[in-house]
């Protein structure tokens, strides 16, 4: 794994430094999964790839330094605690409705030294009730609808910010059904960024939302609405 993510880390142009404390976050979420359902991928040489260096790339596709940062349904921690460890100068925080996980990931980075890091136990949907338009960035790996990842994620975005909505190559079709969505809620598509994990014949793709203007009042709207109406 450690070969694997050196050389991922330097086709990304990122600094290999935090190769040991990403080692030690993958021992870890690999121990903890033996008793938690935290991920499926599970081979050393899988976790590299797919999880920790396709979650790195984000940092050669947008610049975090000094933003305050929310990853939305973060799960075991993707993209956020990647990020965390390979960029320490920014905000974050590592939002999950599952409090076993969150639980999990408190512990991790008080046992891995991370600062500045805020885990939160809560529904994106309530959450942004009280930290309405607080962030400049808004990241997603989460594997909802994109039509249901921007009314949950654009109103915790600042004007001006952005949501990363991080997904497959092959959702021309969510794109497009999302832009009704993206308008009532504030945003405008920036940008579709497909991106190569090192390491492997894996494309992904990084959908680029930027908040133009406030998100009306009315959203999000409860869980089981969002489910039932999406926005079109």
């Amino acid at each position: 794994m450690e070969a694997t993510l050196r050389a991922g880390l330097t086709a990304l142009g990122l600094p290999c430094s935090a190769v040991p404390r990403l080692l030690d976050f993958a021992g870890r979420l690999l121990e903890k999964n033996r008793v938690m359902n935290l991920t499926a991928i599970t081979e050393p040489k899988d976790v590299a790839t797919l999880h920790l260096l396709d979650c790195a790339a984000l940092l050669t596709l947008s610049d975090f330094r000094g933003k305050s940062v929310v990853d939305v349904g973060t799960g075991a921690g993707f993209p956020g605690m990647v990020l965390r460890i390979l960029e320490p100068d920014f905000d974050l925080t590592l939002l999950d409705s599952l409090g076993k996980r969150i639980d999990w990931l408190a512990e991790t980075c008080a046992a891995m030294g991370l600062e500045r890091v805020d885990c939160v136990h809560a529904r994106a949907e309530e959450f942004a009730v009280q930290h309405r338009q607080q962030y400049e960035i808004a990241t997603s790996r989460a594997v909802a609808a994109l039509p249901l990842l921007c009314e949950l994620a654009l109103p915790l975005v600042k004007p001006g910010g952005c949501f990363l909505a991080m997904k497959s190559v092959d959702s021309d079709d969510e794109i497009q059904s999302a832009r009704g969505a993206m308008g009532q809620l504030g945003g405008r598509l920036e940008s579709v960024r497909d991106y190569a994990i090192p390491g492997t014949e894996v494309v992904h793709r990084l959908v680029v939302i930027r908040k133009v203007k406030d998100t009306p009042p009315q959203f999000p709207r409860t869980w089981a609405k969002m489910k039932k109406a999406p926005l079109k």
